[in-house]
């Protein structure tokens, strides 16, 4: 790292952290931003879409219908910016079978799934805070590569960032020693947790910036950067449930995206980034409001499919029950929603006759259902 690529930033100081090269210690939250018109418009219409993203759950029979999906869905495209090659497919098979997964990819994107939800749930006893950033961390490296990398625990030496390979007097980037990284994790969960002026989409953007320059775990800082997205936004009432995946956009602009991280440090371009993140927001909104839409369309089909009379007990829950997990083992379901094994067949014999269902293992015992159109349209891009 060059410290004189630094010179013109007024978001943080170089500092000589060892003979041989020099680190970047970013400034505490917040930069010195002068908002105008242009801005305000990109925050309101990222607002605006938030809020009709979030306000789709009203029109759901059941809000917990779609959130599974979407949370797999930021899953698979946030480790798929690190270069893991899992899809939607894989993880829905593997939560049906684990043991059917030869590839620890498909691991790395359950870690995250399990990560995420997680975070949701104790964001009801704990704000975000380093306690619970580790915590995420442990779930997301367990029993994965660079699951060694000490797991849960914020690091005790040096890393960088830059080309496979290089060594650290070569690297791109340096994130700030040890004792300047703790100092900085301390002033960020000061910030995050305090009343501050600006919007809180603004704030979140801040706060991902912010991680990803401390960067304080040895593996896994970009996915927890972008899961705090999620939190944060759920946190503060932006989002009524997790539905937005951001990093479809960010996988899809990925060299913008650390190009303009790195512009921060460098030169202090908190603009452009904040645009960027705001028409990601706004952008990605929009594209789960339209997915969500189609989704209630065909959910509301097949309920006009089954109609009113002698519906099968297990068919109607089983209509919701293929948008969180289109893959289906009745053997497995009668378990879980504690049924008995010809009550769960009678729904899922009536759906497989409609052509919502279709056997795929052509097996005798443990057989497996897929719900076709419903894979189709959770799957499209990701």
């Amino acid at each position: 790292m060059q410290p004189n690529d630094f010179k013109a930033s007024a978001s943080g100081r170089c500092v000589r952290a060892d003979r041989n090269y020099y680190a970047f210690v970013p400034n505490p939250l917040p930069p010195a931003l002068t908002p105008d018109w242009a801005l305000a418009k990109l925050v309101s219409d990222a607002d605006r879409a938030l809020s009709e993203l979030s306000g789709i759950s009203r029109q759901l029979p059941h809000p917990q219908i779609l959130m599974p999906s979407y949370v797999r869905r930021e899953a698979v495209l946030s480790s798929r910016i690190e270069n893991t090659q899992a899809g939607m497919e894989d993880l829905f098979a593997y939560e049906i079978d684990e043991s059917n997964q030869r590839t620890s990819d498909v691991k790395e994107v359950a870690n995250y799934v399990k990560a995420l939800l997680y975070g949701i749930k104790r964001l009801k006893e704990l704000p975000i805070c380093n306690r619970l950033i580790r915590e995420l961390h442990t779930i997301l490296m367990e029993d994965v590569r660079g699951g060694q990398a000490f797991p849960g625990e914020y690091r005790t030496t040096q890393n960088w960032i830059g080309p496979p390979g290089c060594s650290l007097a070569d690297a791109t980037y340096v994130p700030p020693p040890v004792n300047e990284m703790q100092e900085a994790l301390s002033a960020l969960e000061k910030y995050v947790n305090e009343d501050t002026k600006e919007p809180a989409l603004v704030k979140c953007a801040f706060l991902h910036y912010q991680f990803e320059a401390i960067h304080p775990f040895v593996d896994g800082n970009g996915r927890i950067g972008r899961l705090l997205i999620t939190l944060y936004l759920c946190s503060h009432g932006a989002l009524s449930e997790p539905l937005l995946y951001l990093s479809e956009f960010i996988e899809r602009y990925r060299d913008d995206y650390y190009r303009l991280l790195l512009a921060v440090s460098q030169k202090g371009s908190w603009r452009e980034w904040i645009e960027f993140f705001l028409r990601g927001v706004t952008i990605q909104a929009n594209s789960a409001l339209e997915q969500a839409t189609c989704l209630i369309t065909l959910n509301q089909s097949y309920r006009e499919k089954l109609g009113k009379k002698r519906v099968p007990e297990a068919a109607l829950r089983l209509v919701d029950h293929i948008f969180a997990n289109p893959l289906v083992i009745p053997a497995k379901l009668a378990s879980e929603w504690e049924m008995s094994f010809p009550t769960i067949m009678k729904g899922v014999e009536r759906l497989a006759e409609l052509g919502i269902l279709e056997e795929t293992t052509h097996k005798q015992r443990n057989r497996v259902y897929r719900a076709s159109e419903v894979v189709a349209m959770l799957t499209k891009g990701a």
